[in-house]
């Protein structure tokens, strides 16, 4: 699929992946389109809030770890330098409203120069430093 198709999608935010997408399952859901498996499986559909989210995560040993192991499992392979469609995990801010805006790391897609990821307030492309990147198999 292509990355305009995919981002021309109606998109939702919905914690646990199912009806919509959160932070992490939104470049689970792009690999899926992509390669035909969903490196978020056997997520979706398991938590329904923030803290819920971020116990499983925590479980796997952090972001890094979390994102490294689901997408190494469908084929994906680190890169240095990401390019339009890689999945990345990125330090972004965070939040739903200003009183709440922390900076973390969140999964993302690059689109360009950009990385564009999923908000309670739809999809936003937004210059980010990467801590990591996956390119999906062919």
């Amino acid at each position: 699929m292509d990355i305009h198709h995919f981002l021309a999608l109606p998109h939702r935010f919905r914690w646990g992946g199912v009806g919509g997408d959160d932070c992490m399952t939104f470049p689970a859901s792009w690999a899926l389109r992509c390669v035909g498996i969903d490196p978020a499986e056997d997520l979706r559909g398991t938590y329904r809030a923030r803290d819920e989210a971020h116990a499983i995560v925590e479980r796997y040993g952090g972001e890094l770890a979390f994102m490294d192991g689901h997408l190494l499992k469908i084929g994906a392979k680190r890169v240095q330098h990401p390019e339009t469609g890689d999945i990345g995990l990125i330090r972004a801010m965070t939040g739903e409203t200003a009183a709440d805006r922390i900076e973390a790391k969140i999964g993302a897609i690059r689109f360009g120069p950009l990385w564009v990821c999923i908000h309670p307030a739809g999809i936003r492309a937004t210059p980010a430093e990467h801590v990591a990147a996956w390119r999906l198999p062919a």
